[in-house]
């Protein structure tokens, strides 16, 4: 239910006051919408940023005021798999995506990992709007393994991108700190 501006309890049919009551509740809303962006950007904003370098977090990076940090640098890397083929073969099913994984992707992450369902789309080299099923994989790994996992992160993108052609898989990576 939207909030009202204050009412003094009288009420009359004049329509400088039905004006003056439609500008308050206007000014009502817009500070409103005013307070709920800042307070979703506030809260959106991040509060933890890790450094590749030794691996160690300062303060003003970490966390705000008051708050321990928590956590060593970590690498997140999102890889985005499409399973339409653009070849016109037939689509990547679960079962061959899971196949894929347990092949290509658990051997060089066994720690773990998490795949999400999705839907995606893009534009294709002819200018179309493309919509298809995707799978979002996720890795998280010690910042100071970076350069290792890059090239195993590459390997697998190849490998599937050849397997199932692809034109690409998309690429996504965050610092971030972890705590296990």
């Amino acid at each position: 239910m939207p909030l009202l501006p204050h009412s003094t309890g009288h009420h009359s049919n004049d329509s400088t006051d039905a004006g003056d009551s439609r500008r308050g509740l206007r000014q009502h809303t817009a500070l409103t919408g005013a307070a709920t962006a800042l307070a979703v950007l506030a809260v959106g904003t991040p509060v933890a940023y890790a450094t590749l370098g030794n691996g160690s977090v300062t303060a003003s990076q970490s966390a705000p005021s008051g708050v321990a940090a928590r956590g060593k640098a970590y690498i997140e890397t999102r890889l985005f798999f499409g399973t339409e083929r653009p070849d016109g073969g037939p689509d990547v099913t679960d079962q061959q995506f899971l196949a894929f994984v347990d092949e290509e992707v658990t051997p060089r992450f066994p720690r773990g990992l998490t795949i999400q369902d999705g839907r995606g789309q893009w534009r294709d080299s002819h200018g179309v709007i493309e919509r298809e099923r995707s799978y979002e994989l996720i890795l998280l790994y010690p910042a100071t393994e970076a350069r290792l996992r890059d090239q195993q992160i590459e390997r697998i993108r190849n490998a599937y991108e050849n397997a199932y052609a692809q034109d690409s898989v998309a690429r996504l990576e965050e610092r971030t700190t972890a705590d296990f």
